[in-house]
């Protein structure tokens, strides 16, 4: 790689502080074997450990390393947005911090983008070293969002990446509190390649994504790109009245051929519920559109830096 390309790495960092090291090291060296002309710019998402506290002591050791601390726990995507705003390469790069994605891919990534001549390559999950149950959620959710998005998003792909500068401009550009980056960056456009990979399991720690916060993403990413959720409301009225009807023209012929039959109260509190619970459904999913353009109007900083280390 010619030396006068430079590359920006954005790695998000949340209480991470037992791979601080190991994340040095093998950046360090995947890099430097691919061009001194680099910068890793580290977010620490608001760590109550030991993160910011080795952050500083590696941008010390070199200065490539960039160090970003938000004022509190924002969460993982506004912090990836918060990195990709302050990139200066030619070429951006996107990594976990938890070594799930190898950086030594990144070159492989370059390679891949040069060979196709385009202007994102993506990393496609092909194994999870996760319990049965989470990839069986994984895979479930992925094909779910494929069917119901009006975008196309690759199934299985993540947040890693490398892209060029352009691309990660206009990502920063959207703005959107409900953040669902690799869904923004396919809805971008531009010519994007995946790429095919093991991903590797934990290096140390806890994972940071409990199930609520791998809900609400998943939440995000079908209320964001997809309008099935209103569309299916307006299908369901439809069958919901067709079947009122039939049912009424059925309860009519009862009436009229056999008077004497009793009117059931089963009947009638049937349908008081199940109308009840369409209404409730409807007025939820309303809801929540209406809610998200309420957090759009108040136009909030999705992050904020409390400490710059350059």
């Amino acid at each position: 790689m010619a030396a006068d390309v430079t590359l920006t790495l954005v790695i998000p960092l949340y209480n991470e502080e037992v791979n601080i090291q190991k994340l040095f090291e093998r950046c360090t060296s995947a890099l430097t074997a691919w061009t001194e002309a680099y910068e890793i710019i580290c977010i620490n998402d608001g760590s109550s450990d030991k993160t910011l506290e080795l952050l500083k002591s590696i941008h010390k050791l070199d200065s490539r390393w960039k160090v970003i601390s938000l004022s509190r726990n924002f969460g993982h995507q506004q912090a990836f947005l918060c990195g990709l705003s302050r990139a200066t390469g030619h070429l951006v790069a996107m990594m976990d911090g938890d070594l799930q994605d190898p950086p030594e891919l990144l070159k492989k990534f370059y390679e891949t983008m040069q060979e196709s001549d385009c202007d994102v390559v993506y990393g496609i999950r092909s194994k999870r070293k996760e319990s049965a149950f989470k990839k069986l959620m994984y895979q479930s959710y992925y094909r779910i969002l494929k069917k119901m998005a009006n975008i196309e998003i690759p199934l299985d792909s993540g947040d890693f990446c490398l892209m060029k500068k352009e691309v990660a401009f206009n990502l920063v550009a959207t703005r959107e509190q409900s953040l669902f980056i690799r869904g923004i960056r396919s809805w971008l456009g531009y010519k994007q390649v995946g790429y095919v990979y093991e991903r590797d399991a934990r290096f140390g720690g806890e994972p940071k994504y409990t199930f609520k916060k791998l809900f609400q993403l998943a939440y995000n990413g079908i209320f964001s790109f997809s309008q099935m959720p209103v569309k299916l409301l307006t299908s369901l009225g439809f069958w919901v009245v067709l079947i009122s009807v039939f049912y009424s023209v059925y309860a009519l012929y009862i009436k009229i051929t056999s008077p004497n039959v009793p009117q059931g109260f089963t009947t009638l509190a049937i349908a008081i519920f199940f109308f009840g619970g369409v209404q409730l459904i409807a007025l939820g999913i309303i809801g929540e559109y209406v809610l998200r353009i309420y957090d759009e109007t108040r136009n909030r900083p999705l992050f904020i830096e409390k400490e710059v280390l350059w």
